[in-house]
């Protein structure tokens, strides 16, 4: 038995899934014909509060859109150091939009209104940098699935507008900050100008993402998406798999966010060194430091006991509850990973 536990994104469709994709009515995506697609965008941008949504390959194609539209050239975006914009792009905002980075240092992935504040200050026309764009990352990835309580994200994106920035939500796992919150997922969305939503993380589906805003940005959106190469075709037999996803996996994520606490707390029995407080979503942190383990030695050991886990920050390993994993599943992980790396646990 192996338990995949190394991301939500290793998910596959499942036999209703596949069968809905298999029965999509499809037609010309690029040309705005795909009846499955339209809809997929019509029910999406209603579940954010946005006007219009466009439909995307991928969530990182939706955040560098999203940066393209909402920045100026030679001005900064301002992003919490370790979020997925900033980490895993592959410096896209400078690369595709001409925009400068400044990572700030946040608590649990979230900033504060005083550093935005801070962040935003200039010294002259000549010399300082602009700012133009604030993206925030909610759920936020590499702190391990950690929720923005509500009020504090309001009370950033208001410090954004006054200082007069574009806002962007990286949303990528925003379905689970909204069931872990018992928040609609339209109040936290419609704060922001655009918001990109992920697909194939704790949906379930083999691809595709959405970017959402008003009706101008995303006439703007959609050109940026031809540019990037993101149009598509017969794109309805993938479309069907997000509206088959709206409609049977979203309720069902508290079903993930339970076993990730049956994990954590588990493994927190078992001496592992699990911080409880950090269990908010769907992912579990292993720090590795306190057991004097390196990433490599420590992913061998897990995966030699029949379990898969993966890094997200130096010294820290993290295991993603997902809807391909069942009870029986978390019952071995459980077991197996404090046996992997029990003559470094100290109970």
């Amino acid at each position: 038995m192996v338990v995949d536990l190394r991301s939500d994104t290793q998910t596959k469709p499942s036999p209703g899934m596949r069968a809905a994709m298999a029965a999509a009515e499809v037609g010309d995506e690029q040309e705005r014909e795909d009846p499955t697609v339209l809809e997929l965008e019509r029910r999406t941008a209603a579940l954010l509060g946005q006007e219009e949504a466009v439909y995307l390959p991928t969530a990182t194609m939706g955040n560098q859109v999203a940066l393209a539209i909402l920045g100026r050239p030679g001005t900064e975006l301002l992003v919490e150091e370790r979020a997925h914009i900033m980490v895993s792009e592959l410096g896209g905002a400078a690369f595709h939009s001409g925009l400068q980075t400044r990572g700030l240092p946040g608590h649990l992935g979230r900033l504060s209104v005083e550093q935005v504040r801070a962040a935003a200050w200039s010294d002259g026309d000549f010399w300082t940098p602009g700012v133009s764009v604030l993206a925030l990352e909610n759920t936020h990835n590499t702190a391990g699935g950690i929720v923005w309580p509500l009020g504090e994200l309001r009370a950033v994106v208001a410090a954004g507008r006054e200082l007069d920035l574009r806002v962007h939500l990286d949303g990528a796992r925003l379905v689970n900050a909204a069931v872990a919150s018992g928040v609609e997922v339209r109040e936290i969305a419609s704060l922001f100008d655009t918001v990109t939503i992920c697909l194939s993380k704790g949906l379930g589906c083999p691809l595709g993402a959405l970017i959402a805003g008003s009706s101008e940005l995303m006439l703007r959106a959609r050109v940026e998406k031809h540019r990037f190469g993101g149009a598509m075709r017969q794109a309805g037999i993938v479309a069907a798999a997000g509206l088959y996803a709206l409609d049977h996996n979203v309720e069902r994520l508290a079903d993930d966010h339970a076993r990730a606490r049956r994990l954590a707390e588990g493994w927190a029995e078992s001496g592992m060194p699990v911080d409880l407080e950090l269990v908010q979503t769907n992912f579990v942190q292993i720090d590795l430091t306190a057991l004097g383990l390196g990433e490599d030695e420590a992913l061998y050991r897990i995966r030699e006991q029949g379990v898969l886990l993966s890094r997200t920050r130096p010294g820290v390993l993290r295991a993603v509850t997902h809807l391909d994993l069942d009870d029986e599943g978390v019952e071995h992980a459980l077991a197996a990973v404090p046996r992997a790396l029990g003559a470094r646990v100290s109970v």
